[in-house]
């Protein structure tokens, strides 16, 4: 919703302030202009990523239009189904989840919280960790180890969307200037026309770059820095797994692990010491 908004706000400050100062909107309609600056980048995308990243940004333009689906509620269910997790694990013994571990679609545990089950990365996260530390064959610090790799990897992998987009940015000026160079090509190339006609060709040229720029700073650019904003705050998620079943290797209690969990989150999406143990009760008493 903000991106639109944001769109329409760059589109009347630009071209508002143009006609007020009695500039001419339709001297600014150069389609062909477009066509060079726009296929130009684009054959540029394509030429200097491969099929995992195309694919990977295709995929993420779609999530820019959309809200946050990380919301205060989720983290909550999220601190909810691990304490239910270590809980259970403390009263009952390690191999008492295995089958909630093996099986998570089918299981009750995983089944209170629908939210999380959609994300299946998470969840595969989730039990992946609990699956090694049912094994008993690791300990802390090989676990937290592994655990940095995996998100280290994940954080690569999700920001490879956001530098395409930055690099596709970063390129549009520059397509504004082959446009306009070619604009001043055939202005030079119709160097008999008289004046006024020569003043409208070069206005033309001039266009291109103009359009170059606007849409590198004003509608790709910030798109990068959404989707970087979007993969930090996804990589959350993980790292309150991470911490919270560390401190629960390391010996806490559950409702201390779970605290170490809801350190980690941001404050703007962090609740409180007695909102999270009232969401928790409830969700056990379920």
């Amino acid at each position: 919703m903000f991106v639109i908004i944001g769109y329409v706000v760059v589109l009347a400050a630009v071209f508002g302030g143009y006609a007020m100062a009695g500039g001419h909107l339709g001297g600014l309609y150069q389609p062909l202009e477009l066509v060079m600056i726009g296929g130009g980048a684009g054959g540029a995308f394509l030429v200097g990523n491969n099929a995992k990243a195309i694919k990977a940004t295709m995929k993420a333009l779609p999530s820019i239009i959309k809200g946050s689906t990380l919301t205060k509620a989720l983290y909550m269910d999220l601190l909810a189904l691990l304490s239910e997790i270590l809980t259970k694990i403390r009263k009952d013994g390690m191999m008492s989840i295995e089958g909630d571990v093996e099986n998570p679609e089918a299981s009750a545990l995983f089944s209170r919280y629908p939210n999380l089950q959609a994300d299946h990365h998470l969840i595969e996260f989730i039990t992946d960790y609990l699956r090694l530390m049912i094994s008993g064959n690791m300990d802390a610090f090989q676990i937290e180890n592994l655990m940095d790799n995996e998100l280290e990897t994940h954080h690569h992998e999700a920001m490879v969307a956001s530098h395409c987009i930055a690099k596709l940015g970063d390129g549009l000026p520059a397509f504004g200037i082959v446009a306009a160079v070619m604009g001043v090509v055939h202005t030079m190339e119709s160097v008999s026309l008289p004046p006024a006609e020569l003043g409208i060709l070069i206005a033309h040229a001039l266009v291109g770059t103009f359009l170059g720029i606007l849409l590198a700073y004003g509608f790709v650019g910030p798109l990068s820095g959404l989707l970087e904003q979007k993969a930090e705050e996804a990589g959350k998620l993980f790292q309150t797994v991470k911490v919270t079943l560390l401190a629960s290797l390391n010996g806490y209690a559950p409702a201390i692990a779970v605290e170490f969990g809801r350190k980690v989150l941001y404050s703007t999406e962090r609740p409180k010491f007695a909102e999270l143990e009232d969401h928790i009760k409830q969700a056990k008493s379920k």
